[in-house]
């Protein structure tokens, strides 16, 4: 019995190695490329990102067999329906074992039963972690009315999805703007604007519904950002003002006609106005804290005739010293960024949790470059001033919305870079030279979720944790919480 098992472990592995040399001999090397989505083609990723599933474009290619190699090991996968999908188990132990090293993807397909080999591709594994957690507002990308909108939670290590809120369940109000304090879920806050809104601030699950607008004010709060003690924020006071065009192939323009800073007290329940920056003559809007809440950054432009002057609408950057105990401005206003020698306008300000960079959007005039396509992104060294247009991270679709992870090595920003239509989320490394690396989409369970999803991601915000709050628990909660009035 044991020599006939002998005989038949042999005449196996002679089999195997028959096959296995069959194979090869009819493998066709090809130069050109095969179409995938999304585009991974060398990258850098994060050593705790969740599996980056993809699939092929041609029609014509069904079979695929794809060889990812590692420092000492692989995985080897093949499929029949264009999409490869990586088991989540196997990919992070994968992942783990590859950390801050280089992995090789071989594609392959069958076509008239030969395989064809096309050229390699890299994923580097970064050492560096993402925050695990994205929230994102989802939105039809029309701009005259919305039918769902949703302020959802993403685990980007599993892709594990929630809804934080749903205008279905709030009265179909409009939902904005969810931002945390240095990326902690713990804290955060976003508006709910229309009748019975307010300022929904979040703290370890415990929500309070904020009116953020004082005596004599034409607006509430808007654009902006807690201070690093989570006891305060800034915000801009903006009247959004839409204008339809009707030429330059531009559906929409938004402009403030009326903008102001103001700062906020939440254990006080106050709205301090700082005179300094309170001016007649100009717009401000978009400020935040430095990383250690000494400066105040913020955008403003010259007030001018609108909205014929539209074009001639360009904001700089400014900084303004801040004392979080008497909670008061400086004296002296510092430009950083001049909006008519670089001809262009800045909008969306973000401070690295290092203190070190200043990441902002720039397009040609506005304040509102959503709708601009030639919006991008630019990096600004708020030690040395020298500025990194990012030109492997822009397109011409639109680069807008922006957020950095707490460990100030990569940023999460939307783009319309696809279609020009709708947004999507992607990644990019910045290093402590300030290079930035080539972005990528956000992965997806199913690689094919961005051809039928009909939706615009926007405003993406990295966070280090879940958020202590569901839509079902916000709805809840807001038929019995009061409105706080603050003065």
């Amino acid at each position: 019995m044991r020599i006939m098992l002998f005989y038949i472990s042999i005449f196996c592995l002679l089999i195997s190695a028959f096959s296995c040399n069959k194979i090869n001999s009819v493998i066709e090397k090809s130069d050109e490329n095969v179409e995938l989505y999304p585009d991974y083609r060398d990258i850098t990723i994060p050593c705790n990102i969740a599996p980056l599933n993809f699939m092929l474009r041609n029609d014509s290619l069904n079979q695929i067999w794809v060889i990812a190699k590692g420092r000492e090991d692989s995985i080897d996968i093949k499929s029949n329906n264009k999409k490869i999908i990586f088991p989540l188990k196997k990919w992070k132990r994968f992942i783990s074992n590859n950390i801050n090293d280089t992995i090789i993807i071989q594609i392959r397909t069958k076509k008239n039963q030969k395989w064809i080999e096309y050229p390699q591709f890299y994923w580097h594994i970064s050492p560096d972690s993402i925050d695990p957690y994205l929230s994102y507002r989802l939105i039809e990308p029309g701009y005259e009315v919305w039918n769902r909108l949703q302020l959802r939670e993403r685990c980007i290590e599993n892709n594990n999805e929630r809804i934080l809120a749903d205008n279905k369940l709030l009265e179909g109000k409009c939902m904005n703007c969810h931002i945390y304090r240095n990326n902690d879920s713990k804290l955060s806050l976003f508006h709910l604007r229309g009748e019975n809104g307010g300022t929904i601030l979040n703290k370890n699950g415990k929500l309070r519904r904020l009116n953020l607008k004082g005596n004599g004010m034409n607006s509430g709060a808007i654009y902006g950002a807690f201070h690093p003690n989570g006891e305060l924020a800034v915000f801009s006071s903006n009247i959004i003002i839409p204008q339809f065009h009707t030429i330059d192939n531009k559906r929409l323009e938004v402009y403030d006609a009326e903008s102001d800073l103001m700062i906020v007290d939440f254990t006080n329940n106050k709205l301090i106005l700082p005179s300094i920056i309170a001016e007649q003559n100009s717009l401000e809007t978009f400020p935040t804290f430095s990383a250690d809440g000494k400066k105040i950054y913020f955008c403003s432009a010259p007030l001018i005739s609108l909205p014929d002057s539209i074009k001639h609408l360009k904001y700089s950057i400014y900084s303004i010293g801040f004392n979080p105990d008497t909670k008061e401005c400086g004296t002296k206003i510092d430009t950083l960024w001049n909006a008519i020698e670089m001809n262009a306008s800045a909008s969306f300000l973000k401070v690295s949790p290092d203190n070190r960079y200043l990441l902002f959007t720039i397009a040609d005039y506005g304040t509102f470059p959503i709708w601009h396509k030639e919006a991008n992104l630019q990096l600004l060294d708020l030690n040395t001033k020298r500025i990194n247009p990012l030109h492997i991270v822009n397109s011409e679709r639109s680069d807008t919305y922006h957020s950095w992870s707490s460990n100030s090595r990569w940023i999460a920003f939307a783009s319309k870079r696809i279609d020009g239509q709708y947004g999507r989320i992607y990644f990019s490394h910045i290093d402590q030279e300030m290079n930035a690396t080539k972005p990528f989409v956000l992965p997806q369970a199913d690689p094919e979720h961005d051809d039928i999803n009909l939706k615009s991601y926007n405003i993406p915000e990295l966070s280090n944790g879940y958020v202590y709050f569901d839509a079902l628990n916000l709805e809840r909660e807001l038929s019995i919480i009061a409105l706080e009035s603050f003065n």
